[in-house]
């Protein structure tokens, strides 16, 4: 269910949005003939799950978000201009004209679920907090939790750790190192069932790595499944057992794994950002 948050100001929903990671649509009065609900300048921000400030409410409210929502479901990043005539069509009695800019605001940071709050978690957890990434950091102790969070993270305690697998949105990274074999094993399948995950680091030997496909194999899962697991973590040049050592290894493999990601959809943004026009009576 959409939530109502029209009294809010565009803003600071930006912001919020933009810190949670949740992609947007800022629409924008950008011309006014006539009588019209609202000038030139008034912005509302639409999510698939919100809305924030107005530009004037009824039909045409009701449709600009309508059209903000199809942009979001569609993925788009280039900015669109509607042209609407204020009469009965869109049930409105003013009379006038208006131009709405809409403008895909896609917030592109890196959804990370980090399970396991042993040392090496809490040495990689503020690296992480540093990129331009949202974590959710998950352990079913929470006496393993450091005192203070980082900014960014999300602490969840959680008995039943293998259920947070299904709470991350798609194109989400995992990294597993946790303190318990067989509740690595349990993350792995539910992890690997998953064909829409964009990394998952499991930490490890190149023993324990075998010693899981040849469960998982067990399980069901083919060689295609098993290749997507990064099992040892890291950048090998980078040597070392320490907690410190190995967070900053696994935290190297994670930033060149979103570099390649966003290198390899780079063209996938326009290139061109003159916006589209259609008019709609």
């Amino acid at each position: 269910m959409s939530m109502d948050m029209s009294n809010s100001n565009w803003i600071s929903a930006l912001g919020q949005l933009e810190a949670d990671g949740i992609p947007a649509v800022m629409i924008t009065v950008v011309d006014e003939k006539g009588s019209t609900p609202r000038n030139a300048g008034a912005k509302m921000v639409v999510s698939n799950d919100a809305r924030f400030d107005t530009i004037g409410g009824g039909h045409l409210e009701y449709k600009a978000i309508k059209i903000a929502r199809q942009l979001l479901q569609e993925k788009q990043r280039q900015p669109r201009l509607e042209r609407f005539s204020l009469g009965a069509s869109l049930g409105q009695c003013c009379g006038g004209a208006t131009t709405l800019l809409f403008e895909p605001v896609i917030n592109d940071r890196l959804q990370i679920a980090l399970f396991g709050a042993g040392h090496v978690g809490r040495a990689l957890a503020p690296i992480l907090a540093s990129l331009p990434c949202r974590i959710r950091w998950i352990d079913s102790r929470e006496d393993e939790f450091p005192e203070q969070i980082p900014q960014g993270v999300d602490k969840i305690v959680s008995e039943f750790p293998v259920d947070e697998v299904d709470n991350m949105p798609a194109g989400s990274y995992f990294i597993v190192m946790t303190h318990n074999h067989q509740l690595d094993q349990e993350l792995s399948e539910q992890i690997l069932k998953r064909d829409d995950f964009a990394y998952y680091g499991l930490i490890g030997s190149r023993t324990k790595r075998k010693k899981f496909e040849l469960r998982l194999k067990a399980k069901g899962f083919i060689d295609q499944q098993l290749e997507r697991m990064t099992c040892p973590m890291g950048i090998p040049e980078i040597k070392g057992k320490l907690p410190a050592e190995i967070a900053v290894s696994v935290a190297g493999e994670i930033i060149s794994q979103y570099n390649a990601a966003f290198g390899s959809n780079k063209d996938q943004t326009p290139k061109d950002t003159k916006v589209i026009e259609r008019l709609a009576i």
